[in-house]
């Protein structure tokens, strides 16, 4: 797979978050049954917030590293 460390990194901690998040939503659904509802919407909401988070991320470094580009003439 093509890529560079930075954007493996940022796949990884996708990745652990997501199954993290899953986790904790059944857990708590085991546990507390339907008293988890509000701790399940937090955990859903800390999930899209952590993937949000990491799309800027990653937007950032890719328009950074195209502005690089564009500076030395390689475009």
């Amino acid at each position: 797979m093509a890529g560079t460390g930075r954007r493996d990194n940022l796949r990884r901690i996708a990745i652990a978050s997501q199954a993290t998040g899953f986790i904790l939503i059944l857990t708590l659904e085991t546990v507390m049954g339907d008293a988890a509802r509000p701790w399940q919407g937090v955990t859903l909401a800390a999930m899209l917030a952590t993937a949000a988070w990491l799309a800027l991320v990653r937007r950032y470094r890719r328009n950074r590293q195209r502005r690089r580009r564009e500076a030395r003439g390689d475009v």
